[in-house]
């Protein structure tokens, strides 16, 4: 079968977030599709599949290399890219992707060559900050929430401070929470971005658990800063190493994410 690794949420190879999408034609065993995703290693690997149903074009199931997960917005995106990049799917038509946790997700073109995805908003409602997480973040913490798929956002001083973290691994495992997503916003207001972010997964990603960039965190932090700010149509860059910019647009109970992605590697997969 078809496998291809895509650079999601940056319009040049090498920099944004990694996926491995996987195109099938019938349905596969989930613990297959769990070692397709350990042996492929990326943050996450994305599993396509046509449906006959009149819902949904496709079932989307995403796996880390540990888990499955509920919600992936990279490999959404990496996924929809190569349907429209392969002529799998004609241009112009709007995917229907049917997921297991997160409903029927929609894809459609964009300006640009940038794919926009619609999203359910995941807002983070105000918490104290759980123990262990000041200390694997190591820096003071301005405001903490949790969210419904238990992500913990947090307030960071300024950019710099973000960008700069060095997380202590095994004080944020202490921590029950899917992900901390930390966050500030941008230095410049009259810049190319809103504010900035990083995600730790140490739960469910290998090393460090830090995700390059995360579509499913701006979810919430599209809520989030379109609060602070008093936009709802922003821009997010992901400062991880690699690096990635999320256009976000929230309308109402969803958001509406935009980012471009590209190809790095086509090939079979013969298992």
């Amino acid at each position: 079968m078809r496998m291809l690794v895509v650079d999601a949420f940056t319009a040049r190879p090498f920099a944004g977030n990694p996926a491995g999408v996987c195109l099938l034609q019938d349905a596969a065993d989930a613990g297959w599709m769990q070692r397709v995703a350990a042996e492929m290693k990326h943050s996450e690997t994305a599993f396509v599949r046509p449906l006959p149903d009149a819902d949904a074009d496709y079932e989307l199931r995403w796996f880390t290399p540990l888990v499955e997960v509920a919600l992936c917005g990279h490999a959404t995106l990496a996924s929809a890219h190569v349907l429209y990049d392969t002529g799998t799917v004609d241009p112009g038509r709007p995917i229907r992707f049917r997921t297991l946790g997160s409903g029927v997700l929609t894809v459609a073109p964009a300006a640009g060559g940038s794919l926009s995805m619609d999203f359910p908003a995941v807002p983070a409602a105000p918490v104290e900050p759980p123990e262990g997480l000041a200390a694997g973040l190591g820096v003071p913490l301005l405001w903490t929430g949790r969210t419904a798929q238990n992500d913990l956002l947090v307030e960071i001083a300024d950019e710099a401070t973000v960008r700069s973290l060095a997380v202590e691994v095994a004080e944020l495992a202490r921590v029950d929470v899917r992900a901390v997503i930390a966050t500030a916003a941008a230095e410049s207001a009259e810049g190319e971005y809103d504010f900035v972010s990083r995600v730790f997964a140490v739960r469910v990603l290998p090393g460090d658990g830090e995700d390059p960039v995360t579509g499913s965190a701006h979810c919430t932090l599209a809520p989030f800063w379109a609060g602070r700010l008093g936009r709802t149509a922003l821009t997010g860059y992901q400062a991880s190493e690699r690096g990635g910019h999320v256009r976000t647009e929230l309308r109402g109970d969803r958001v509406v994410l935009t980012g471009t992605a590209v190809t790095v590697l086509d090939g079979t997969l013969r298992i």
